[in-house]
């Protein structure tokens, strides 16, 4: 699958780069990404919600009134559960949601993702380009021109660069990120 490359104002620049269809080109399963939004949003659960059971409750032990002879139901303390301040039962304890996701599906869901948005052309891919200064509307005016501007989007850097981080990391539904996966030879500078 080839995609052209595309400058910051829009314009083709007559290149191409081909996809890896080892990424770009599998058969997407669909429980895989299932299975890797849940984790993701199970791992950002704090789990710290916590009510006192009886044992908890600050109050007395003693018999609140006699065991026969008042015409009521017989009671035992103040922080049994069914007064009012005592304590719940089987309430909510601090745990922990997360889970681990095989390496496997994980890298199987993020193929599949990927593959999902090369199918819908979703994917645009930039000439090398930078910002003088962060402006947030040099970044709105980059999104306008890929069209781009009303869609969640997701910025990959080769390298950090401020100026366009600072530009794009106050804009709702933006996100940038570093790639971090290139490699690198052995002189130290990233491969053309």
């Amino acid at each position: 699958m080839d995609i052209a490359v595309v400058k910051h104002s829009g314009e083709k620049t007559g290149r191409k780069v081909n996809l890896s269809t080892e990424v770009f080109g599998i058969e997407p399963n669909d429980h895989a990404i299932w299975l890797d939004v849940k984790s993701y949003l199970a791992n950002q659960r704090q789990g710290t919600h916590k009510s006192k059971q009886r044992n908890e409750i600050s109050g007395s032990s003693k018999k609140i009134k006699k065991q026969k002879g008042t015409g009521g139901a017989r009671a035992g303390n103040i922080k049994n559960p069914q007064f009012k301040g005592g304590g719940r039962v089987f309430g909510p304890q601090p745990r922990d949601y997360s889970f681990k996701l095989n390496k496997k599906v994980k890298d199987l869901a993020r193929k599949s993702a990927l593959t999902y948005k090369a199918k819908d052309n979703s994917i645009a891919i930039l000439e090398d380009f930078n910002f003088d200064a962060p402006k947030t509307k040099l970044y709105i005016s980059l999104l306008q021109s890929l069209s781009f501007q009303d869609k969640k989007t997701l910025l990959v850097l080769p390298e950090a660069n401020q100026n366009i981080v600072k530009s794009g990391r106050n804009i709702q539904d933006q996100h940038l990120r570093r790639d971090e996966c290139r490699p690198v030879d052995s002189g130290g500078k990233l491969p053309q």
